[in-house]
């Protein structure tokens, strides 16, 4: 049987969400890396500056759901250009607060709030216009957006606050999201609906049986009384009639412990217990970004290749129970070389779940639910990530880098029984 290609306006609407969310995201990370300049330039203590720079994340949280339910209810056109342009506006409005901590802290926070539209909009959008054997890999190259867009923020911010301080970054932050504001009001379009038919639930098995879902529940069809037709699947709750989204959600955030771990620690991680060069260390960060930008790509269409999300990420937990408990055991003495190896491939292994992630949920909510259940998704991942910045260094500090990696390991192991046993898919 011969699957329908892609269509042209398909790849535009992917490479719009890619280059838009690599927008938000220096948006959201930029800050972090304006922390001296606030500091030395502008007379901030340390802890103010670091509110600042954590500030974008914080309403990015607070608004990831919501802006998700506004892109199921007026489309995602709308809700990716009014953010975005949000963006623009509160990061020029912030240029007249710079001289006030708190002033700052509010506006750049605004900032964040309205980037979360893309988050949420952008991955729905994709999702909606590729059909369910390539979305994986579509899905896949959207969420190498967000490692390009922090590698961006790092090569590009320093340079332009050295520069014009943190109003050229401003400056910066009001033009890049203003462009990309107008690139979604002229070329992104809100995917085809199919409202009026019955959405089937799909599972990944050929011969499974068609009322029954992943999770063994009832299927969520409903029938109407009158017609003794099947009502759309999509314009039912899809979290009260199985467990699939919260057991993605749940793996999710589990997996995302290992992956944070890596991305706040591994750096001290490399200098003080491997005894590498500061230079060298930041060099072996930055490739494993990279490296794990494709890995969510190759992983994404794997997953299209063998016809299941969830299975894929089985294997992905397997081998982040593997590589994290390895790098627990590198911890017990140096070896540069070889902890420079584990260390890229285990932080590959750690984000290569994340493109898998966001299109089971997005095929399991269905065409009326994927916002909201994105915004989800992104929401606990973010939470998880905060929660494991003071986290994992109490770990280290009480129990030391070997056994608090070990501790880490049992994560994704949990993760390991969470997974569902096959995709449901609401959107086909």
């Amino acid at each position: 049987m011969t699957e329908n290609p892609p269509s042209r306006q398909a790849w535009v609407i992917l490479v719009v969400g890619v280059l838009s969310q690599m927008a938000a995201t220096v948006a959201i990370t930029g800050p972090a890396f304006l922390i001296p300049y606030m500091h030395t330039d502008l007379g901030y203590t340390l802890t103010q500056a670091g509110t600042v720079a954590t500030a974008p994340s914080f309403g990015l949280i607070l608004t990831l759901i919501a802006w998700g339910a506004f892109a199921d209810r007026f489309g995602e056109r709308l809700a990716m250009t009014l953010g975005i342009g949000l963006t623009a506006l509160a990061s020029g409005l912030a240029v007249a607060v710079v001289g006030s901590p708190v002033w700052m802290v509010i506006v750049i926070a605004a900032s964040g709030a309205a980037a979360a539209s893309v988050n949420s909009a952008s991955g729905r959008v994709v999702m909606g216009w590729f059909p369910r054997h390539r979305r994986g890999l579509a899905m896949g190259i959207r969420q190498m957006s967000q490692p390009l867009g922090t590698s961006v923020a790092a090569l590009a911010v320093p340079p332009i606050a050295a520069g014009g301080g943190f109003v050229g970054y401003l400056w910066f932050i009001v033009i890049v999201t203003g462009v990309m504001a107008l690139v979604c009001f002229g070329f992104v379009r809100d995917p085809p609906r199919a409202e009026a038919a019955p959405t089937p639930v799909r599972t990944s098995t050929a011969d499974a049986q068609p009322r029954t879902t992943s999770a063994g529940d009832a299927d969520p069809r409903t029938t109407s009384a009158r017609e003794g037709e099947p009502t759309p699947a999509s314009a039912v709750n899809p979290y009260l009639n199985d467990s699939f989204l919260w057991r993605i959600h749940a793996v999710s955030a589990l997996l995302v412990v290992p992956q944070f771990a890596f991305s706040t620690y591994g750096l001290i991680w490399l200098i003080a217990n491997q005894h590498i060069g500061a230079g060298i260390a930041g060099g072996i960060v930055a490739a494993s970004q990279i490296v794990g930008a494709i890995g969510r790509m190759i992983v994404g269409g794997l997953s299209d290749r063998f016809g299941s999300r969830v299975g894929l990420m089985r294997v992905v937990a397997i081998g982040a129970v593997v590589l994290v408990a390895a790098i627990g055991l590198i911890s017990l003495t140096p070896m540069p070389v070889v902890a420079t190896v584990v260390f890229i491939l285990a932080s590959t292994v750690s984000v290569a779940d994340n493109g898998l992630a966001f299109a089971s949920v997005a095929e399991a909510a269905g065409p009326k639910w994927s916002g909201k259940a994105l915004g989800t998704q992104n929401t606990g991942q973010f939470v998880m990530s905060a929660a494991m910045g003071p986290g994992f260094g109490a770990l280290v500090t009480v129990f030391g880098y070997p056994l608090s990696f070990a501790i880490i390991a049992i994560a994704p192991l949990i993760g390991l029984g969470v997974i569902p046993k096959k995709d449901l898919d609401r959107i086909t």
